[in-house]
């Protein structure tokens, strides 16, 4: 009886954890705005909340993007580089393909704030295949 309950338990983790992978991440826009003394340039602040377990897709920004962890701890990479785990108080910059961008932890929600540098018009995030 002891052991159906332990994998049920642990089934029910994993489905839990399963389930929360699938959210996808929470993006407030705190702002956005041209950037006069840059020609061809606008400018975005926003706060990213992943939830457990969140991935982003590969994708780009054609932008400077600036990172800074604000809750729990995130794996960032861009192409060419190696991933890195950052946890709150930590920075991170990407001007590249962003291969990999998620949640550290399948059980606890991460949260940062990101500035963007990009061109006029452009979308925050377009995927790459």
């Amino acid at each position: 009886m002891h052991r159906r309950f332990l994998l049920a338990s642990a089934l029910l983790l994993s489905f839990a954890a399963s389930a929360a992978a699938q959210e996808p991440a929470k993006v407030t826009t705190l702002f956005s705005r041209d950037l006069p003394d840059i020609p061809g340039k606008d400018g975005a602040m926003l706060i990213v909340e992943y939830p457990p377990g969140a991935v982003d897709p590969v994708h780009r920004h054609n932008a400077n993007a600036f990172v800074y962890v604000l809750e729990g701890s995130v794996i960032m990479q861009v192409k060419g580089q190696e991933p890195v785990t950052l946890h709150p108080g930590q920075t991170f910059y990407d001007n590249d393909i962003h291969v990999v961008g998620r949640n550290a932890s399948n059980t606890e929600p991460a949260k940062f704030l990101v500035v963007f540098i990009k061109n006029k018009g452009a979308p925050i995030l377009t995927p790459v295949e």
